[in-house]
């Protein structure tokens, strides 16, 4: 079966909304590349019982994901931020090179400054 890895960007989003059983199979799937004959010896299940609990725990992570849509928000603000972050370290540098003004560095500094403390949220 092949991975997707995008599934473990949404576990990380949505993991604690499915069953605790739906999280031990996908994180030994994900997080730990135990393969399906693995998971069913460890889970007491079979490899059939693991893949289709692995699928319907896919299902449900891309439905919330659908209905949600976090993790291409999350996505989205984390590029935005960091094109905030590149345009204020250009105004800084043009600012040196052009006029010197120590309030428009000032202010492109708060700007970098912000858009890093929003990133660590």
């Amino acid at each position: 079966m092949a991975k997707d890895l995008g599934i473990t960007v949404l576990y990380d989003f949505y993991g604690d909304l499915l069953t605790e059983k739906q999280q031990e199979v996908i994180e030994l799937y994900y997080n730990e590349d135990l393969s399906l004959a693995e998971i069913a010896a460890l889970s007491g299940i079979t490899r059939q019982g693991v893949r289709d609990s692995i699928k319907r725990a896919e299902g449900q992570l891309t439905d919330f994901e659908e209905k949600l849509g976090l993790a291409q928000r999350f996505t989205e603000i984390k590029g935005r931020l960091g094109e905030i972050s590149r345009n204020a370290s250009e105004i800084e540098q043009l600012n040196r090179r052009l006029c010197g003004s120590n309030e428009i560095t000032r202010r492109a500094g708060v700007i970098a400054q912000l858009a890093r403390s929003i990133e660590e949220l």
